[in-house]
């Protein structure tokens, strides 16, 4: 009887809560406002010949080459993000390998590594979600072959300095160090032009934030030009589709629509960071385009009584060190003060009945 791998078997299988999704969506750190005009009128340009081709994605990364100030040979197209870690895995992990993460973080680093036969090391995050680079620098050994940070990180928002880094792929050589960039355009800082001097270093961005291009699903790595070439040989040719390589340099030309929706998100970061210290609930300062909150014994009425009210907020409650809270997604001028307004309404409906403001113990209220 055909069975799948062990490996496999041991996997837990991850399913994001994306049914019924109607309202508001502050639950999946997606645009609120959708790709730039530019981005639609080439998508309606396609015709049944475009679509009847194979799609060639090396023409539209040399354009990314370039705009990143990168050598084409430096960076490779990818389905998402998702394909990204997947490549780096199958290109490095062999079944009893380690690979390091900091966690709470992004699911599929595990996922994937585990799929490979690896043994994944959790490191938790220290108070407040610091990055605990000595802790991580403790763990690495020489079966270490593999070593994913998100930064910004999601869900906490939470960033690492560059020099820290490049500190931890000099300490692994034989390492692949990814640096997961998804959420760079709101953080404003990154590590992917050290790629040309430090050969283990990877970065992985994704145009489906602040492009608003989540479902064309399509990402970058970039790295090291003798390692972009391994990566090359398990990566298929053609998984980044015909549509998404048609819109990609309308997406990349038209920066000003970009940086304005960039502009709004930040300032409405703090706008509601603001509002969640009136409001005496603990949050953590972000660098991304969103806010994770913790509310407390009502986190999931929290989210339903804002479901019912049409918005979509994602309860992140199961994961490590992060017991009683909320993400939340944030968008435009109008898309936060509904939020705020939605917010307020809530707490004051559930708030005394749910415990909602009380802390858990030795917590720091904002």
């Amino acid at each position: 009887m055909l069975e799948a791998r062990d490996a496999v078997k041991k996997l837990h299988t991850y399913r994001p809560p994306l049914a019924g999704r109607t309202g508001l969506r502050l639950d999946f750190n997606e645009s609120t406002i959708g790709c730039s005009p530019r981005v639609l009128a080439e998508l309606r340009s396609l015709d049944a010949e475009s679509l009847a081709r194979y799609p060639e994605r090396e023409p539209v990364e040399k354009l990314v080459a370039r705009f990143l100030g990168l050598d084409p040979a430096q960076v490779l197209l990818t389905n998402g993000v998702d394909e990204a870690i997947h490549l780096l895995c199958s290109t490095y992990l062999e079944p009893g390998d380690e690979a390091l993460i900091v966690v709470p973080t992004f699911a599929m680093y595990a996922i994937f590594a585990l799929a490979e036969g690896a043994r994944v090391i959790e490191v938790p995050a220290g108070d407040n979600f610091v990055f605990p680079t000595r802790q991580l620098l403790a763990q690495i050994s020489p079966r270490t072959r593999l070593i994913a940070v998100a930064n910004p990180n999601n869900p906490t928002g939470a960033a690492v300095a560059g020099n820290v880094l490049t500190q931890i792929a000099q300490a692994a050589p034989q390492a692949a160090v990814l640096v997961d960039e998804a959420y760079f355009e709101f953080h404003g800082e990154t590590v992917i032009d050290r790629t040309r001097q430090i050969e283990n270093l990877f970065v992985a961005r994704t145009f489906s934030k602040a492009y608003g291009l989540a479902g064309l699903r399509i990402g970058i790595l970039a790295g090291d030009a003798r390692q972009m070439a391994m990566v090359r040989r398990v990566a298929s040719p053609y998984s980044v589709n015909v549509a998404a390589l048609a819109i990609l340099p309308a997406a990349i030309h038209d920066q000003e629509y970009v940086n304005g929706y960039v502009a709004q998100v930040r300032r409405n970061r703090e706008r509601l960071q603001l509002e969640l210290g009136s409001l005496a609930l603990h949050y953590w300062p972000s660098h991304a385009n969103f806010v994770l909150v913790r509310i407390g014994l009502g986190h999931a009425e929290f989210v339903r009584a804002l479901r019912d009210r049409g918005i979509l907020v994602r309860d992140r409650h199961f994961d490590p060190g992060c017991e009683g809270c909320v993400r939340l997604t944030v968008g435009t001028d109008e898309h936060t003060q509904t939020l705020i307004l939605a917010m307020r309404d809530v707490i004051n409906q559930i708030g005394l009945r749910t415990g909602l403001r009380r802390p858990f113990p030795n917590e720091v209220q904002s």
